[in-house]
């Protein structure tokens, strides 16, 4: 029977592997900033500035998730007109896309700079991981607009299938920002020692120069040149970026549902005390790594969704999404066993300190169980997403998240006295159920598009 499977899905496997490798790759390098900075900072500087990090990673990840939720709305349009050969349409979907995605990362940086840095104070926080919070938020705040920059050109790129030059971006970016975090931090050729603050600043340094290069990249390549003749910077109208943010706005909240449940999660955790707050970012850290990376297989599966809708090939639209199902089951069983059998190795990657350890170990063997969960959850957006279905999984995503997960968490957490772990079992289930309602409306739509083309 698996046999017969593979048989029949092969093709579907090696052609989704082959674009989402590299996109694996770059969306990994998102999260591996904030890798390389927990790691940094619990090394160098200690658990109190770790707590900082996991504080205001907790509340970033809910702005860099709409910034880059609303930049995939790009991609299965891009994907779609390729489909059809309308290349034209491409150029003027990427000047509007641009425009879209710089005022909203303004927008974003003015959330930062005069709401986020102003409630900090009053969110039940230590006073001392508050006051290392402040300059880390603040850098990472304007970081958003380059980024955005960035993420304009590679989902354009993406969309029509170059993989590969986001992901040698992002790697060679994620060693600068490695390089300059580690100088910053622990003050190095006659730099004084910044502490948390010098990640921030590094974040900053590496985003930038990733703008730049990725901007240049797609605008002189020879690869393109067909795509961007209608590229005029400045070119908007309301047609083409009502349908950027028709798909992009509820992307948005998709991924803001699920991380502001994460970041809700961390800012719970806080109450009870820093070193399980330090422990929670350990862990979760580790967890978006793999959801990261999931989140590429998702991207590629949008794209070739996009792609074979354009194309009116539903029979191969259906097909290749399976195969995604079935190559994010068996990736997350890996990760899912890895985590439940290092689980008290891994968390001395970010420190050594014992206590922050023994909680990250136990909340690992929590992940481990969820892993197969978020994987198929953020596939079945991105294979939704390629056909422009959105509406209904960002209702499914809030319900999941914010009427189940953080609830029974808090119920679980705070009420029920499980703590920490009580907390991530109400997250677990919120994943489930986003999981299976995802899944059967996968199942519902594509067999409708294959019934009645």
């Amino acid at each position: 029977m698996l046999m017969n499977l593979y048989t029949k899905y092969k093709p579907y496997y090696s052609d989704n592997l082959r674009l989402a490798m590299p996109i694996v790759v770059s969306q990994l390098g998102h999260t591996l900033v904030h890798l390389a900075d927990s790691v940094i900072v619990g090394h160098f500087a200690g658990t109190i500035q770790l707590a900082a990090v996991s504080l205001v990673n907790s509340l970033f990840m809910l702005i860099l998730v709409l910034g880059m939720g609303i930049s995939y709305g790009l991609t299965p349009l891009i994907a779609q007109e390729n489909g059809r050969k309308n290349y034209d349409e491409c150029g003027k979907l990427l000047s509007n896309s641009l425009i879209i995605n710089f005022f909203m990362s303004i927008l974003l940086y003015a959330f930062v700079h005069l709401g986020t840095l102003l409630v900090i104070d009053h969110i039940g926080q230590s006073p001392e991981v508050v006051a290392y919070a402040k300059p880390y938020l603040g850098y990472l705040g304007i970081s958003i607009i380059p980024l955005m920059i960035f993420q304009t050109f590679k989902q354009f790129a993406e969309g029509l299938g170059f993989t590969k030059q986001a992901m040698f971006v992002s790697i060679w970016g994620n060693l600068l920002n490695i390089i300059l975090g580690i100088i910053f931090v622990k003050g190095m050729f006659g730099i004084a020692p910044m502490g948390v603050k010098g990640v921030g600043l590094s974040t900053l340094i590496d985003r930038t120069l990733m703008a730049i290069v990725m901007s240049y990249y797609v605008l002189k390549s020879k690869h393109f040149k067909l795509y961007t003749k209608s590229f005029r910077l400045g070119l908007i109208d309301k047609v083409r970026s009502f349908k950027i943010v028709k798909i992009g706005a509820p992307v948005a909240l998709q991924y803001s549902f699920e991380i502001s449940a994460f970041s809700g999660a961390a800012i719970l955790i806080g109450t009870i005390g820093a070193v399980e707050q330090a422990a929670h970012q350990v862990a979760i850290n580790l967890a978006s790594v793999t959801y990261m990376m999931a989140s590429g297989i998702a991207s590629a599966a949008t794209i070739k969704t996009g792609n074979n809708f354009g194309k009116g090939n539903f029979s191969d639209l259906r097909k290749s999404a399976i195969a995604s199902y079935h190559v994010i089951l068996l990736f997350m069983t890996v990760t899912a066993g890895l985590f439940i059998l290092a689980n008290n190795f891994l968390p001395y990657i970010y420190t050594e300190d014992v206590a922050v350890i023994n909680i990250a170990a136990q909340l690992l063997i929590i992940a481990g169980f969820f892993q197969l969960f978020d994987g198929t959850q953020v596939v079945g957006l991105g294979v939704l997403r390629g056909i422009g279905d959105v509406n209904i999984p960002t209702l499914i995503t809030f319900i999941a998240y914010w009427i189940i997960g953080i609830p029974l968490g808090y119920l679980l957490g705070i009420v029920l006295g499980f703590g920490v772990n009580g907390i991530w079992y109400g997250l677990t289930f919120g994943l489930l159920t986003a999981s299976t309602l995802l899944f059967l409306r996968f199942q519902k739509k594509t067999r409708l598009l294959t019934v009645n083309p």
